[in-house]
């Protein structure tokens, strides 16, 4: 190969010239291989030759230029220079976050390949800025990687949070104008910018200086006219800004706006990289202290230790390849129908526990919890995670399920769709002014996979559950049987397709358990959304007409679609009845874009759908997605269910945790679901002790009071 390199560099050096961006892809590839042989001498110059070239040509924030930052990077990584390695990528993370902040990777509805590659680049940079940094002997990088995994989350959600943002503009005259504005020179500065790519490709003599001067005049003067919008955007439309563009939030303002009694705890977990292993940066703060800590389990260790506990919690797990290999046992229909306990691994839940919780114990000791997960965590219940190593012995055995060191004995917890979510939840402090306790929405007329025999028949009790019965269900709660979740959807010109709607599995055990919710906390019957009432008109005409804003308690019992599982969209979010038509109006999907646009005051939004928080690394986009959404429509605090419940138990569990906030017992939402938790384990029922019971929930968003 090393000949046919040389032969390149030499052409287009000669054809092109030294400084022509063709010559400078070709040296660069020439240097990449002497690194690939360890003739390091020869590849640092001809990297830097590179660099230099298209920082010459390109500027210092094209894509091209950047691939030239990230190979220099590696080249110092893969030799152990730490510091070296991370000057470099510092330069590269903050020239991509320009891009990102300008929004010049994401126009459209859509993630085009070139544009998911650059997505794709900017998470490659910053994991290996956060081993560079973890790894450099200079100070403490705590503070560093605090930002370093904020981005890093933030990038992974970015298309569906600027779809949202863009989409909620509507709704608000001032602030559209504003960001049409913006989406106009955004456009301009993307065809300037091919523009100017196309001119740097020509040979010397075929180009025009006093051209190429104006575009990049006109190119800067965009730049500034964009800054300026975004800067008058944050003082007047500062909801907006924080999902249009959502910055990290500094450790020094996180730690203000914690409480004496918290700990936040931020996880980013990180693939193998060169001599780097694939690891987790744990990153803990409380009011006066902060840690960063790394644990040996990376992305695909965390995924399985994850599934391995969700085979003992979802039965639906069990449909999936994978958990008879995990816990060395089997789960069939038939133990499922006789009641027979989901194998849940103790030992296990406390070995995650210690890979996770173990190097900041200490320093979250006596704390409510504020997590911010990433990846498979997103999966993970962290109440279910277990702090002591389990007892053995039969009668020790027997009981291990109530008595066992659950985290949520010492810890009330709270999920937080980013840290950011913080500064705007704690912004807006006060509670619900509104005076009607709950409106639910349920029981979505689906009919199901037609060649599923089961799914015809729960098809047929969904219709027959169409209005609540004026006396309640007796007998032992309803779980919902194994399927296989939410089949992919398809979104053509900005609706949802029907037919894709309608073969989704439907669910009409949901009506029992509004019902009983919406019994238990007073509401009236016609408050109570079931079957043809469950529409996604419904929910945007109570909206528009003010009336929704009137629930302090909004309880959602249907499908979840994750940003993964829909084509031609990035967002997530519920699935209702769909109408006979689809229309921008009702198309059966509430996007997270539209749950933005609502008008609500909501103490709750309660989300016991099937994988409302789950789905592996789609999974995240989906909670914060979902989350950031429910709170840019003003709600405080969402429950929300990491697999099918069991309808007696979520009624336990939503009605106490209510019960106690409105008798004013000592503690916020996140104190309150730990003590209903807790009451279920301790009282329940004996087989509510199991953690399949008591644990599905959890709550994302403002869990003090």
């Amino acid at each position: 190969a090393e000949p046919l390199y040389v032969r390149v560099v030499e052409a287009s050096g000669r054809v092109l010239g030294k400084d022509h961006p063709l010559t400078a892809t070709a040296v660069n590839n020439l240097g990449m291989l002497y690194q690939s042989l360890g003739r390091f001498e020869q590849a640092g110059p001809l990297l830097i030759q590179a660099l230099e070239a298209r920082k010459q040509a390109l500027g210092n924030e094209h894509p091209t230029t950047l691939i030239s930052i990230n190979n220099l990077a590696l080249f110092y990584f893969e030799q152990g220079d730490w510091g070296r390695a991370a000057e470099y990528w510092r330069a590269g993370t903050e020239a991509a976050v320009r891009r990102t902040l300008r929004g010049a990777h994401r126009q459209g509805e859509a993630l085009a390949a070139k544009k998911r590659n650059e997505a794709e680049q900017m998470s490659s940079q910053l994991a290996g800025l956060a081993k560079a940094v973890y790894r450099s002997a200079s100070g403490d990088g705590a503070p560093e990687l605090f930002g370093i995994a904020q981005w890093a989350q933030g990038s992974e959600a970015a298309e569906s949070l600027a779809q949202m943002a863009v989409r909620s503009a509507k709704g608000d005259p001032a602030l559209g104008l504003v960001v049409r504005e913006r989406q106009d020179l955004l456009a301009e500065w993307q065809k300037l910018d091919i523009l100017r790519n196309s001119w740097l490709a020509l040979p010397a003599e075929k180009r025009v200086a006093r051209v190429e001067e104006r575009t990049r005049g006109r190119l800067a003067t965009i730049d500034a006219r964009i800054a300026a919008i975004d800067a008058g955007l944050m003082e007047k439309f500062p909801a907006y800004a924080a999902m249009a563009s959502p910055a990290p939030l500094p450790a020094g303002e996180t730690q203000a706006a914690l409480g004496e009694d918290e700990a936040l705890v931020l996880f980013y977990d990180t693939p193998e990289l060169k001599t780097a292993p694939a690891e987790t940066f744990i990153i803990a703060l409380t009011k006066t202290g902060m840690r960063a800590v790394r644990s040996e389990l990376g992305t695909a260790d965390l995924a399985r230790e994850v599934k391995a506990l969700r085979c003992g919690l979802d039965a639906e797990a069990w449909g999936l390849p994978g958990c008879a290999e995990l816990t060395g046992g089997g789960y069939t229909e038939a133990d499922l129908k006789a009641g027979k306990p989901l194998p849940f691994d103790h030992a296990r839940a406390h070995r995650l526990y210690e890979a996770l919780f173990g190097q900041v114990a200490d320093l979250i000791r006596g704390k409510q919890l504020l997590i911010v997960p990433s990846g498979p965590l997103t999966q993970l219940p962290f109440q279910v995670l277990v702090t002591a190593a389990p007892a053995t012995g039969d009668r020790k055995a027997k009981d291990a399920h109530k008595g066992a060191a659950w985290l949520i004995r010492d810890h009330a917890i709270t999920v937080l769709p980013a840290v950011s979510s913080l500064k705007a939840l704690r912004s807006v402090a006060r509670p619900s002014a509104a005076e009607a306790p709950m409106a639910g929405f349920g029981n979505p007329l689906l009919d199901g996979d037609p060649d599923d025999p089961a799914g015809k028949d729960a098809a047929e009790r969904a219709r027959k559950f169409r209005v609540c019965p004026e006396k309640p269900a007796t007998g032992r709660g309803q779980r919902r049987g194994r399927h296989r979740g939410v089949a992919a959807l398809e979104v053509h010109g900005g609706l949802a397709s029907l037919a894709h709607i309608r073969v989704q599995a439907p669910l009409p055990e949901t009506a029992a358990e509004l019902c009983t919710v919406g019994r238990d906390l007073g509401a009236r019957p016609e408050d109570i959304h079931l079957a043809g009432g469950a529409t996604e008109r419904a929910v945007k005409e109570l909206s528009g007409s003010g009336r929704l804003a009137h629930y302090r308690i909004l309880h959602f019992a249907t499908h979840g679609a994750l940003a993964g599982q829909v084509s031609g969209v990035s967002e997530p979010g519920l699935i209702l009845t769909p109408p006979e038509e689809a229309s921008e109006l009702d198309d059966g999907y509430l996007t997270a874009s539209e749950i933005a646009g609502l008008r609500l005051d909501a103490d709750w939004v309660i989300l016991s759908a099937c994988n409302t928080a789950a789905g592996g690394a789609q999974g995240a986009e989906a909670l914060s997605g979902l989350g950031r959404a429910f709170i840019y429509a003003q709600a405080r605090a969402l429950l929300v269910s990491h697999w099918a419940v069991d309808s007696a138990a979520t009624v336990k569990l939503i009605t106490g945790t209510v019960r106690r906030l409105t008798r004013g017992k000592p503690g916020g939402r996140a104190e309150a679901l730990r003590r209903a938790m807790l009451d279920l384990i301790k009282h329940g029922e004996p087989h509510e002790a199991h953690p399949a019971f008591w644990a599905p929930f959890v709550l994302v968003g403002e869990g003090a009071r």
